[in-house]
């Protein structure tokens, strides 16, 4: 009897052992690459909506990004304005790394889009994935343009244009205020 209900037990586990090894790992060309949650790493004390890897959509009131955001990022990410060209902190940068939402900590861009565009302000050629930057028409100071936004905060990050870089041909022209940078460990 006792060596049945080992046997039973032994039945048991045999796949849930190999569940949590599934889960755990996955085998990429002959290597095992472990699966590891991302974490903040860029900490807003005062900004309760800040993650990098919560994407649940915002629905948060203009008083309250007010309270939670520096007034530089605010005027930027809320009011859409503009800094001046050649004077944010990313646009001639070249690190490996991932750059993020200002406003809420959304991945937009990794660094492998990002091209020299001689425009003053940080440019990518394609966003991180097709939820990370939506669009609305901006028809201000004269002229007919394509906003991008934040998709999770809906912050205004730039613009959109049709003189980039193969292979997308598009040029996401930012404010580097708009942005946060958190490089590549090695």
């Amino acid at each position: 009897m006792k060596t049945k209900n080992q046997v039973l037990s032994a039945l048991f586990l045999i796949p849930l052992f190999m569940f949590t090894a599934c889960a755990q790992t996955t085998k990429k060309q002959g290597t095992i690459k472990k699966t590891v949650a991302m974490e903040n790493t860029i900490n807003k004390t005062g900004n309760p909506y800040y993650s990098n890897t919560d994407t649940t959509k915002l629905n948060v009131s203009d008083a309250e990004w007010k309270k939670v955001l520096p007034e530089d990022v605010y005027e930027v990410t809320r009011n859409a304005d503009t800094e001046r060209p050649f004077t944010g902190k990313y646009w001639n940068t070249d690190d490996k790394g991932t750059y993020y939402c200002a406003a809420c900590g959304n991945k937009l861009f990794r660094s492998g889009a990002k091209f020299s565009s001689n425009c003053g302000w940080p440019s990518f050629f394609e966003q991180d994935n097709k939820n990370s930057v939506v669009y609305k028409t901006d028809n201000s100071l004269g002229m007919e343009r394509i906003e991008a936004l934040c998709g999770r905060c809906d912050g205004h990050l730039g613009h959109l244009f049709d003189d980039g870089p193969e292979p997308t041909g598009k040029r996401y022209c930012m404010n580097s205020i708009a942005l946060d940078f958190i490089p590549d460990t090695k």
